[in-house]
């Protein structure tokens, strides 16, 4: 059996993952030090940011703002989560044990977690239309914003996730049936 340290497919793995996972966490904590700001003092802000202009501070669409943020914190959330499943899965790979009920249960959440991610990018479009659209009606604003919203790569991932738990399931049970006959 190879341990962590010697193989290095699991060891790049495990440094991507936290990586991923830290910069999940940095992004979160930004977005939720940024929700109450927006939530509470755009006014203030866009009337700040309105003087000497012809943009009219209550016509900020701060609802669409709000949502956007708050799903941006459950879409970080989720991916942190994700990675750290991840890792979990990759601790047992690397001690020569990766057909456990546990990495059953950590791909099937896996599974779940990247599908609430998908699902959650179509609120997080239709806000970002919205402000797309405030911001057009601005002078000398230029923005342009492409919705893509249905990820195929992403939805295949879910399915493949879903297909490796079940061959996880199955592989930890057989093991215990042969454990159970020797």
């Amino acid at each position: 059996m190879h341990s962590p340290g010697n193989d290095l497919l699991l060891v790049a793995g495990k440094v991507v993952a936290i990586i991923l996972q830290g910069l999940m966490a940095i992004g979160a904590a930004a977005l939720v030090i940024a929700l109450p700001f927006v939530a509470f003092f755009s006014t203030d802000l866009a009337t700040d940011f309105a003087d000497g202009s012809a943009i009219d501070a209550a016509a900020l669409p701060v609802l669409p703002l709000v949502g956007a943020l708050a799903i941006g914190v459950a879409i970080l959330v989720a991916l942190f989560l994700f990675f750290g499943k991840l890792r979990a899965v990759i601790d047992t790979v690397g001690e020569g044990d990766p057909f456990i009920p546990a990495n059953a249960e950590r791909l099937s959440m896996m599974a779940w977690l990247l599908l609430a991610t998908q699902l959650l990018t179509w609120p997080l479009i239709a806000f970002g239309l919205m402000l797309a659209e405030w911001a057009q009606e601005l002078d000398e604003v230029d923005i342009s914003f492409e919705a893509d919203g249905f990820d195929l790569t992403g939805i295949l991932m879910v399915l493949v996730l879903f297909i490796l738990a079940r061959v996880f399931r199955h592989g930890a049970a057989m093991r215990a049936d042969l454990e159970g006959t020797v």
